[in-house]
């Protein structure tokens, strides 16, 4: 068992890292709750749905599964979920359990935070991507005009992974799952992004993968607890998120995952940081390792250029009408740059050209 705490101006949290721990619920559970609304997904459902209901050994145990991908976190299922705990008779000392990947912790996150002015949540991850998400009090759905633009900043009451549950991933999620390991490896640990950017995905063992959660995880509990609302250096860990975020708004939600869409996203930060630093970064190596673990690099067109740009001056992230990306000056130390559309077109286009040659 690992275990770390997070500390938060709300509430410090625990992470536990645990095989098994899905059959030992109430031994994390600090408190007696009222009811309890597990959300889960159509995919999780049938393997560990049954095991959490019957760990948590009480009356007033309510579930309901949503369809899984990226087009769930949406209003129309945030609303079915509030008027599912309307419905079961939730109330302000009962608790919502997300139990599943980074939709399912934003979107039941959401839903606790807005029911009655915010309930307890206990995040229970299953995929190696949400490490990321889990983990640092961020919950939202989307809009159609970008990613995460509807929520805020609430934290769980704890993070409980039950590392056996990442056992039964598909590789693709186990290659979206990665690319947020290397970021947080390029932001912030050399030795992490030295030690992945060599691998073969497909080739680690369970103890490599364990290592490599518990780094992810290091870093980003050291920024949240630095810059819990992200005025700082919280920022940094939106590398690759900027083109990726408006990847997956150009493309449809769930056409690719979160990861492939963020890898592509790196690649193209990693560019730009080359043209405004004007010092060498590993481009060649995150290029393959890519292509070694079967990403898809996404073939951007000069014609979906200026929807690239709207839709990176749709993000949350953005100021002024300046669309705002995290660089690089070398591998463990990022910077926010402010760019201009004139200068983020003129990249996406080197960066076509840059592609085209590989």
């Amino acid at each position: 068992m690992k275990q770390l705490t997070i500390q938060s101006s709300q509430r410090n949290y625990p992470i536990v890292m645990e095989a098994g721990l899905r059959f030992r619920l109430k031994k994390w559970l600090n408190k007696d709750y009222s009811s309890i609304l597990v959300i889960t997904d159509d995919q999780i459902a049938d393997k560990y749905l049954q095991d959490v209901v019957d760990s948590l050994d009480q009356k007033n145990i309510y579930t309901s599964i949503v369809p899984s991908g990226e087009a769930s976190k949406n209003i129309e299922q945030y609303y079915k979920l509030q008027s599912k705990a309307i419905e079961s008779g939730l109330d302000r000392k009962s608790l919502i359990i997300a139990l599943g990947g980074g939709v399912i912790g934003d979107l039941g996150g959401f839903v606790a935070a807005t029911f009655m002015r915010g309930i307890d949540f206990v995040q229970m991850p299953t995929t190696i991507l949400a490490h990321d998400s889990s983990v640092g009090g961020k919950v939202a759905i989307n809009h159609e005009s970008g990613k995460n633009l509807i929520g805020c900043f609430y934290p769980p009451a704890a993070v409980l992974y039950d590392t056996e549950t990442l056992t039964s991933l598909p590789y693709r999620e186990v290659r979206s799952g990665y690319a947020e390991i290397l970021k947080e490896g390029l932001i912030s640990d050399i030795s992490l992004a030295e030690e992945l950017l060599p691998l073969s995905l497909k080739q680690i063992s369970s103890v490599q993968l364990e290592n490599h959660l518990e780094a992810g995880i290091k870093v980003k509990a050291m920024i949240v607890e630095e810059d819990e609302k992200e005025s700082g250096v919280r920022k940094y860990l939106n590398l690759g998120h900027t083109l990726g975020h408006a990847l997956e708004a150009a493309l449809g939600y769930g056409k690719v995952t979160h990861g492939e869409a963020v890898a592509n996203g790196m690649l193209f930060a990693l560019h730009v940081s080359e043209k405004v630093k004007e010092q060498p970064l590993p481009f060649n190596e995150l290029y393959n390792w890519m292509k070694r673990n079967e990403y898809p690099v996404i073939d951007i067109k000069e014609e979906s250029v200026s929807e690239l740009i709207k839709n990176m001056k749709s993000d949350k992230k953005s100021v002024s009408g300046h669309i705002q990306m995290v660089l690089l000056d070398k591998v463990g130390e990022p910077a926010v740059e402010n760019l201009d559309d004139s200068s983020v077109e003129a990249y996406i286009k080197t960066f076509i050209e840059r592609m085209n040659k590989l």
